[in-house]
């Protein structure tokens, strides 16, 4: 385990399983103190992991860690997180917007009740988070936050257009993505020279987290997942990058290549033995 982040204090959206617990259980595992946001507190009626199931992986560690049950679609709801974070561990050094609203539908059916939910979870609650951070980061000079964003954002090659997997249906999930890399871009411009990183992740692959591969599994060949180890890998780097490094969209093996990057186990303890692969 090492001390990358001592004395800061993380803020994790979508902690409660899959890439977001990763990213939290690693931040601690390196010396941080995490706040845990989720809906989920308990159990979810459907999908393994809880914000209580994180916090108890964390507690192996010997930083604080602060759980907070919150619906990131609800304006006053995702309002209160930041105070209480300030509140239980002192001002946020580094948030991580992991938390995503993911509904696959075609365009040409997709309803607005639906598009607002996912804007106000996939746009809105990143752009809310990041404001309230901010005077503090500014305050002090530094600041890191990270995005996480899809590889949906990018326009599909055509025509012909591809029609397998998931292609046809994820048109407005990949909009909102799309609209977080720009306002990752607008942040970063703004800020540039006060300290504050702000940066996009994505993979390159997919990620096979509980939610993921119940939704997509069985449509990928091992050659198109990545390892959770490897895209928790790239997002802690930018966790941690410098000033100049701010208001660009990374892919994750991408950065690991480029930086040389090893993949380490989520506890830090040593180079994970899968690398980039994924698994099922």
């Amino acid at each position: 385990m090492g001390s990358r982040f001592d004395g800061r204090i993380a803020l994790v959206t979508g902690a409660s399983r899959g890439i977001g617990a990763g990213i939290a259980e690693r931040l601690a595992a390196e010396g941080a103190d995490v706040a845990l946001v989720a809906r989920t507190l308990d159990h979810h009626p459907t999908l393994p992991g809880s914000l209580q199931q994180t916090a108890e992986r964390l507690g192996r560690f010997d930083g604080r860690v602060h759980t907070i049950a919150a619906d990131l679609s609800d304006e006053a709801d995702r309002a209160r997180i930041v105070p209480e974070v300030e509140a239980a561990l002192g001002p946020v050094d580094i948030l991580v917007n992991n938390a995503a609203a993911a509904i696959y539908q075609p365009l040409s059916e997709y309803p607005v009740k639906r598009r607002r939910l996912m804007l106000e979870v996939n746009l809105h609650a990143p752009i809310e988070l990041t404001q309230a951070v901010l005077p503090g980061m500014i305050d002090r000079g530094q600041g890191w936050v990270v995005n996480l964003s899809s590889g949906s954002a990018r326009h599909n090659d055509g025509p012909p257009f591809r029609t397998g997997g998931v292609a046809l249906t994820i048109g407005f999930y990949g909009a909102t993505k799309a609209a977080l890399n720009r306002v990752t871009n607008g942040f970063g411009a703004e800020l540039h020279g006060r300290g504050v990183r702000v940066n996009t992740i994505e993979p390159r692959a997919a990620v096979l987290s509980e939610g993921a591969d119940a939704l997509v599994g069985d449509m990928l060949s091992e050659d198109q997942i990545e390892s959770l180890e490897a895209m928790v890998e790239a997002t802690v780097a930018l966790c941690d990058c410098g000033p100049d490094i701010t208001g660009q969209v990374f892919v994750s093996l991408d950065l690991l290549d480029e930086q040389g990057i090893e993949v380490q186990h989520l506890d830090a303890s040593g180079p994970y033995p899968g690398g980039h692969r994924g698994h099922r």
